[in-house]
């Protein structure tokens, strides 16, 4: 009865042993890939970290997209708003208008003087005598405060006519001379009676307290009786 209950013992534990070599042998679940078998388990695991590292690649580049597409929007949303305010900052057509005037010159006879008005201020334009332009002439450019010839106050072939603006260097005051009647001061060109600056024929700052020569803007004569100014 012992040795019946031995060998049948004996012979569960063969059957036991029989389906655990076949699950470690054939089973899809315990059976290695064809791969391990054949390069063993360092290949294996070189092959995982040349997946990984394709993955991480995959996500640097993303990163680099969204990070592009970012900039590039952020950039086209500034120029976005940047350009209505560029344009806000643009002189309006009124203001271009004024940018430049033309003047007819011809009624304007030896001695007189007209103002007008230029970009907001006063202009002078005077047509010279021979007398004032010779008084003009005879000044010792080194005793003026701003020295300037009448030469380079006036353009070429056009020495009788000169353009001035209308503003006192001192503080930004009209200055008499202009208007028929009105004092040129000692020196026979313009006189500002807010704080007595003087100048002569040439509007060259002769006394007082103004430390330019009244300013001669851009001008060209575009004929013989009408000038472009600015």
């Amino acid at each position: 009865m012992n040795r019946r209950y031995q060998r049948a013992a004996a012979g569960d534990l063969r059957a036991v042993a029989h389906a655990q070599g076949a699950m470690a042998v054939g089973s899809p679940l315990l059976q290695a890939p064809a791969s391990w078998q054949r390069k063993g388990s360092g290949m294996a695991t070189l092959e995982h970290t040349e997946t990984t590292g394709d993955v991480a690649g995959d996500g640097v580049r993303r990163r680099d997209f969204i990070n592009i597409a970012a900039v590039s929007f952020a950039g086209v949303g500034a120029a976005t708003v940047l350009l209505p305010l560029v344009n806000q900052m643009n002189p309006s057509a009124d203001v271009l208008a004024l940018a430049s005037i033309e003047v007819d010159v011809s009624a304007i006879a030896e001695g007189q003087a007209i103002k007008t008005i230029f970009r907001k201020q006063p202009l002078f334009i005077r047509h010279l005598t021979g007398a004032e332009i010779s008084a003009a002439d005879k000044t010792d450019i080194n005793s003026l405060r701003d020295p300037q010839t009448l030469e380079q106050r006036t353009v070429g072939g056009k020495k009788q006519w000169l353009i001035t603006m209308g503003v006192c260097t001192h503080l930004g005051c009209v200055p008499l001379g202009a208007g028929s009647g009105e004092i040129k001061g000692e020196f026979g060109g313009y006189f500002c009676p807010c704080h007595g600056s003087h100048y002569d024929t040439a509007a060259r700052i002769r006394k007082g307290p103004a430390p330019k020569n009244l300013e001669v803007p851009k001008y060209a004569f575009k004929s013989d009786t009408v000038v472009a100014v600015g």
